[in-house]
């Protein structure tokens, strides 16, 4: 680990003087490219600035307790000892978290889709309280979102939904939120006051950038047709919606939000690339099953992650066991302490594997 924590340190140094030279400032593009590599490793190399100062700290007082001071300063070694032990093992597990290799789509924004699952009426109107948490949370990071294709139910449930969140580390917050919700709560359209139970189902998928994925546009089927509201009406008189068949996996994407085809055609490409980036990935994953057990549960989206619990108040991830009873500020994008446990979790579940893969050297 210190052989490690030295290069980066002496990398780090060489960003420093690189950023600074004049020639190299005058390459817009190379000293952007410098400066982000250099604010990257900024806080491992602070980190691991402090342990060495309080490595040489603890092994300045052990020397001088071994040449058997008089009892009052031996009390005042023993006092700093004290305090100094638990703050190595403290930047000592962080060093090693951050050494932990990072998934290269962390900061990438992401492509949301909801939908709703069993329960009908009340499993639609559960998906949309699913995406105004979503960009509700979105609103407190400071991230935009925008609704690339949706299709509401007639009193606002939410049948499927794409959108896209943009700002920095969204996909590392947000990619344990995959798979399936369950929600039990009373629906206002039952009498008799008995709790049922609905689903909606979450992926979140990276988004795709030109340099992941390449769509030859041979491999696609164009059709333009009219947009429709609720219940057929139309909303459009020229063709402007924009159906997307890709062909050699018979993925289909419709978008009909916007008036305008070109923008109707951008965004259902969008949520195209994102799939076939994610199908992608997921194919790649399972051949590398065993690998993937440093995440937090499979990530397999017919898994059921989480429960919404209404009567209760409460919300349960069942991969972590973790309950909270703030079920109200949770769906309005208070979902933090949810998200840094998972990503915990997740971390300490890496660590134990590289630490089992170090030991088996």
């Amino acid at each position: 680990m210190i052989d490690k924590l030295n290069f980066i340190e002496e990398r780090y140094e060489e960003l420093n003087r690189a950023i600074s030279d004049p020639e190299i400032i005058s390459n817009q593009d190379e000293w952007k490219k410098l400066v982000i590599e250099h604010s990257e490793i900024e806080e491992i190399v602070t980190i691991y600035r402090e342990y060495r100062r309080v490595l040489e700290a603890i092994e300045e007082a052990e020397e001088m307790l071994r040449d058997k001071p008089d009892p009052e300063f031996r009390e005042l070694l023993e006092l700093e000892l004290e305090e100094l032990s638990p703050r190595r093992e403290e930047l000592e597990q962080r060093l090693k978290i951050l050494l932990i290799p990072t998934d290269p789509r962390d900061k990438k924004n992401v492509v949301v889709e909801i939908r709703g699952g069993a329960g009908g009426e009340e499993a639609a109107l559960f998906a949309a309280d699913l995406y105004r948490m979503y960009t509700r949370y979105a609103e407190r990071q400071g991230w935009k979102s925008e609704v690339l294709s949706a299709n509401f139910t007639d009193i606002g449930g939410v049948k499927e939904l794409f959108f896209i969140i943009e700002g920095q580390g969204a996909y590392s917050r947000l990619k344990y939120e995959s798979g399936v919700h369950r929600v039990q709560r009373i629906p206002t359209t039952e009498s008799g006051g008995r709790i049922h139970t609905s689903t909606a189902t979450v992926a979140v998928l990276p988004e795709a950038e030109e340099v992941d994925i390449e769509i030859n546009p041979n491999d696609l089927r164009i059709d333009v047709f009219r947009s429709s509201g609720h219940g057929g009406q139309s909303v459009n008189t020229t063709d402007s919606a924009v159906r997307i068949t890709h062909l050699p996996t018979g993925l289909v994407v419709s978008c009909q939000d916007e008036k305008s085809q070109h923008k109707n055609r951008d965004k259902a490409m969008k949520i195209l690339s994102a799939r076939l980036l994610d199908m992608a990935q997921q194919e790649e994953m399972a051949k590398y099953a065993e690998t993937r057990k440093n995440q937090v549960g499979t990530g397999d989206r017919s898994e059921r992650i989480r429960t919404y619990n209404f009567p209760q108040g409460r919300i349960t991830d069942h991969r972590i066991g973790l309950t909270l009873y703030k079920l109200e500020n949770f769906l309005d994008g208070d979902i933090d302490e949810m998200i840094d446990a998972l990503i915990t979790t997740a971390q300490a579940e890496s660590l134990k594997n590289e630490e089992g893969i170090s030991n088996s050297r």
